[in-house]
């Protein structure tokens, strides 16, 4: 390879809006996001499924689940 032409990989903290920072290696010295896995609805549990028009109950009836 040659010689200075590569970023410098270093120690970096991935900081989120709701306070968490995460440690990792990185080319970038700041890294800042909107939203980390412990505030997504989707890890944290509080995502809602929305049933539009009644889709899982008329699945469950055609095919006899519970």
């Amino acid at each position: 390879m040659k010689e200075g032409i590569h970023p410098k990989y270093q120690d970096t903290v991935i900081k989120c809006v709701c306070g968490n920072e995460i440690p990792t290696r990185s080319t970038k010295t700041d890294i800042h996001v909107e939203i980390c896995s412990k505030c997504h609805p989707f890890f944290t549990g509080k995502q809602k499924l929305v049933d539009t028009g009644g889709r899982v109950d008329r699945f469950k009836k055609k095919f006899n689940l519970q």
